[in-house]
């Protein structure tokens, strides 16, 4: 392969499977305040937020592009594949915003030297962090 990737006007998108479209949407729009760009066939919605694109698609089937692969819900709230990381200017901040919300989280924001973070779920267990950089190592 020659030249830079992704070539051309780009964009990263996260996908998350969820299990119910409803209440997930209602938490990526009304909690994290993600703007809803549209839902569709009642399997999907797409958020923009920060910068980025979130899909949220209920399961499905293998298809002909990925004959072997299903998608489904996070089947362990407690063993995580991947995380969504939100940087924040002030931590405590935003926890109290998103708390006043509904956001449930996991500890208050912990100051770790350097960064100050704190993490909550969504209503299928994906993990999201918000953490602030407080001038230790970057």
């Amino acid at each position: 392969m020659s030249g830079p990737f992704p070539a051309g006007a780009s964009a990263l998108t996260t996908l998350l499977v969820v299990s119910d479209l409803g209440r997930s949407v209602a938490f990526y729009r009304d909690v994290l305040g993600a703007r809803l760009h549209g839902e569709y066939g009642g399997t999907s919605a797409v958020f923009e937020i920060a910068g980025a694109w979130i899909l949220i698609v209920t399961g499905g089937e293998p298809t002909p592009d990925k004959p072997t692969v299903s998608f489904v819900p996070p089947a362990d709230r407690d063993h995580v594949d991947h995380e969504i990381i939100f940087r924040v200017d002030d931590c405590h901040a935003a926890h109290e915003e998103l708390s006043r919300r509904g956001a449930a989280f996991l500890t208050p924001p912990l100051d770790r030297g350097g960064e100050i973070r704190c993490f909550l779920r969504d209503p299928d267990g994906h993990l999201i962090e918000l953490s602030e950089l407080t001038g230790g190592a970057r």
